[in-house]
């Protein structure tokens, strides 16, 4: 089952590339699928550049889906969460809705309160940039990546073979895993490394020398680069999966500890086991990954 009537609450890198590869897969399908795609965003600026991707661009959410059968919240954590107690509200017929949120445990309870009339699955697409915005959204952002999905209380057969498909329409890869544990996951893969790396970029800065950005090279530049990401929708993801964040930073402070340790006693056995072991493991997920 697909549907026809998509309204895209927030246009930014993440809801933009959606829209983009929904209507690349319109145009390259075989045969064609018809759509009619609704943008809704509070930004002016983004307002006019949708008008060449949507047959309507609003910044009121009670328009948008007005006659959706799908919406797909691609705002911020904290702003799905506003939008789901308005939705009952703006449309109390209910329709399908899908979210985007970098963290799912929050935004899942909601949805499982949602009155019956609507049906509801949490999502996660594992791809991003350290920029922000509709000018960074490109179609094939989530091409072959995963696309992870949280059922609720409010999923049914309907909307998730509904979000199957366009999960497949965009190309990427489905994922099922209950909310606390993608909160966890990503807590690890995704939000420790944005503190490491902002960590990293503060203590580098702290030298206050002028040479040392010439003197950086590719290592820094890696390791580094996740720090430049927008600052208002990290503080966002930070606030809103905040207990697992905080366990994952513990976790990583014990790991620091403890290599500070072996340096400290400049035990070279152990340090050289320690190093070898993490290039292990390292090999292994860049085996995954390739």
């Amino acid at each position: 089952m697909q549907v026809e009537r998509i309204c895209i609450v927030g246009l930014g890198l993440i809801g933009g590339s959606l829209a983009l590869a929904l209507r690349l897969a319109q145009r390259t399908a075989v045969p064609t699928f018809p759509l009619h795609l609704t943008i809704v965003d509070t930004n002016p600026d983004t307002r006019v550049a949708a008008e060449r991707l949507a047959d309507v661009v609003t910044d009121d959410l009670a328009t948008g889906v007005a006659t959706a059968e799908l919406v797909i919240l691609a705002t911020p954590v904290r702003t799905i969460l506003h939008c789901l107690t308005l939705l009952p509200v703006v449309r109390p017929s209910g329709l399908m809705i899908l979210d985007l949120g970098s963290s799912k445990a929050d935004i899942c309870l909601v949805m499982d309160n949602l009155p019956a009339s609507f049906q509801a699955v949490g999502g996660h697409p594992m791809a991003g940039k350290e920029v922000a915005g509709f000018g960074a959204a490109t179609p094939d952002l989530f091409q072959d990546q995963t696309f992870i999905l949280c059922q609720t209380q409010r999923t049914t057969p309907q909307v998730e073979t509904v979000v199957l498909d366009l999960v497949r329409r965009v190309r990427a890869q489905p994922l099922f895993l209950p909310p606390a544990l993608h909160d966890e996951m990503v807590a690890t893969i995704s939000h420790l490394p944005y503190v490491v790396a902002a960590s990293l970029m503060r203590t580098a800065a702290s030298l206050a020398d002028e040479r040392l950005w010439p003197v950086s090279s590719s290592g820094f530049r890696d390791t580094s680069r996740v720090s430049g990401t927008n600052p208002q929708m990290m503080l966002d993801i930070l606030l809103t999966n905040r207990t697992a964040v905080l366990g994952q930073i513990a976790a990583f402070q014990e790991r620091l500890t403890a290599v500070t340790q072996l340096l400290q006693a400049a035990d070279e056995e152990k340090l050289y086991r320690w190093l070898s072991e993490t290039q292990a493991v390292y090999q292994t997920y860049r085996r995954f990954k390739q």
